[in-house]
């Protein structure tokens, strides 16, 4: 998916990966939400490489978020037999999986059409009974009805900005959701400020690892994603990484808000 003509990227760490001319891989909606004015670089616009990875690298992001598992106790907290989930962020299918067995009818909304493939691809071997829709969309703008779910439900997606979905995107969970139902946000980018629109925050414990298939992916993905953890990682051996170690928070919890009545 990267031009034949380009250096090779292999351990380029992602702040450095992308140039201004790979912007052009965004089409218009696409640009318009993650090209700020004045911030159309990825090398000084780390939201807009992410926004770049997940369109020219799909396979590399869902190597890393392969191996970031959730926290079984997040998954059995969540509801079962329901009849809508809506997912919003989808991305390769981290909490996807997850979730097709829960309600009668899934719908996951992912703006990234790569990503939208390899989930498709996933969703393909399966096995459930259950109907999935995979829908392009953005936080802001939802492709689903008023009330329509019991459960809406995004994974370290969401955050107080704009181009990740901010104010309006959280409006839109909340609209979506049915009275009655929950608006789940699971691995919370900021705690306060879901408090502040009346979220509950639950975390469950136990010391938790990045799990890697070997210790050379290990090594491999951390050039990437957590450059300055790679010697560490090289020294260390094996392929479990403390998230300790690489400095950031473990996918042990979540934000909810039941809608009222």
């Amino acid at each position: 998916m990267i031009p034949s003509e380009a250096p090779p990227l292999r351990g380029r760490e992602l702040r450095r990966r992308y140039t201004t001319a790979d912007v052009s891989v965004l089409d218009w909606e696409e640009a318009t939400r993650f090209v700020a004015s004045g911030a159309g670089d990825p090398q000084t616009n780390l939201n807009l490489a992410w926004q770049l990875l997940y369109r020219l690298e799909p396979e590399l992001y869902d190597r890393l978020a392969g191996a970031e598992r959730l926290h079984p106790g997040v998954i059995a907290w969540l509801p079962r037999n329901v009849e809508r989930i809506v997912e919003v962020g989808a991305g390769s299918g981290r909490l996807t999986l997850e979730l097709i067995d829960r309600a009668r009818e899934l719908v996951a909304v992912e703006p990234a059409a790569p990503l939208r493939q390899l989930l498709s691809q996933k969703l393909s071997l399966a096995d459930t009974r259950q109907e999935v829709r995979l829908m392009h969309g953005f936080f802001d703008d939802l492709p689903v009805t008023d009330d329509c779910a019991d459960l809406v439900v995004t994974c370290s997606a969401l955050t107080p900005a704009p181009c990740h979905g901010g104010e309006r995107g959280l409006a839109e969970m909340e609209r979506v959701c049915k009275p009655g139902g929950q608006v789940v946000i699971v691995w919370p980018n900021n705690v306060g400020w879901l408090a502040g629109h009346g979220y509950r925050y639950r975390s469950f414990v136990g010391e938790m690892c990045v799990e890697f298939s070997s210790h050379d992916e290990a090594a491999e993905v951390a050039e990437v994603f957590y450059p300055s953890a790679v010697a560490d990682i090289r020294r260390r051996g094996g392929s479990q990484v403390p998230y300790k170690l690489l400095g950031i928070n473990p996918p042990r919890d979540l934000a909810f808000k039941v809608m009222a009545r």
